[in-house]
């Protein structure tokens, strides 16, 4: 079996280059969860070993909705890495993407360690030093978004680059839970979401991401960036276009995809 995880991992890492790939089925089950990661894991150890540095976590799947079209009672998670970063008002070039997709959420920056499997939220919540709007922007290495759970999962949560606003806020006093969402192509607007949208608050989702990674001896480090998952639906991209975020009492952030 492991060869063909690492079958699975080489197909993903391949077709970066631009052609995508058929749905792993001939390698995972679309709900092996345990293989699924270990897919994620050769590669991420295969990035890092190519001098990729890794900044953090994304998590991904906080929508109910979304798991129960993918059958699957959780979320998930994939890695950061420094080369992933969109400067808040800059470029993504298009040649860089497959089929890019973009989602507004909240991102937190880690001061301190978590390393407790069963933290609470307040442990959470101490840990983390700043909160900013962002835009995850999501791809897929999977011929037409036709992902299970294990497809996702194993192409690192469909993870590809993110947008970190410039404004760095204490959570203290911030609404995460009722803040209003607006994200904005070419100035329409194009999808609506709250904080509630994320796994019932985004706090609860860098909870779960804490205790996950802690019960599998990966814990989250101070300066991780943690992007918590999506508060709206995901809106596909076209060359040429503006995105821009807004939060309540968050921020904005922007990009370009030109």
């Amino acid at each position: 079996m492991e060869k063909d995880y690492q079958s699975a991992a080489q197909m993903l890492r391949d077709a970066y280059q631009g052609s995508p790939v058929a749905p792993l089925r001939d390698y995972l089950e679309p709900t092996d969860v345990d293989g699924a990661y270990a897919v994620q894991a050769i590669n991420t150890r295969q990035w890092l070993a190519d001098g990729r540095r890794l900044v953090g976590r994304k998590i991904g799947l906080t929508s109910k909705a979304v798991q129960t079209q993918l059958g699957v009672g959780q979320p998930d998670f994939g890695a950061l890495f420094a080369d992933m970063e969109i400067p808040d008002g800059g470029t993504l070039d298009p040649a860089r993407a497959i089929q890019p997709k973009a989602e507004a959420e909240i991102a937190f920056i880690l001061g301190r360690d978590i390393d407790d499997p069963d933290a609470s939220v307040e442990t959470v919540v101490a840990a983390i030093d700043q909160a900013m709007a962002a835009i995850e922007i999501v791809d897929s290495r999977i011929a037409d978004w036709k992902i299970t759970f294990a497809d996702t999962v194993a192409d690192n949560g469909s993870s590809a680059f993110f947008v970190l606003a410039k404004d760095r806020l204490r959570l203290d006093g911030l609404d995460l839970y009722s803040c209003g969402m607006v994200m904005e192509i070419n100035g329409a607007v194009v999808s609506l979401g709250a904080g509630a949208a994320c796994l019932g608050h985004p706090l609860n989702a860098a909870q779960w991401l804490a205790r996950t990674l802690a019960a599998r001896g990966e814990p989250l480090r101070a300066g991780d960036i943690l992007l918590s998952g999506a508060l709206g639906p995901m809106v596909a991209l076209n060359p040429g276009d503006e995105v821009r975020t807004t939060i309540g009492g968050i921020g904005s952030c922007s990009f370009r995809y030109a």
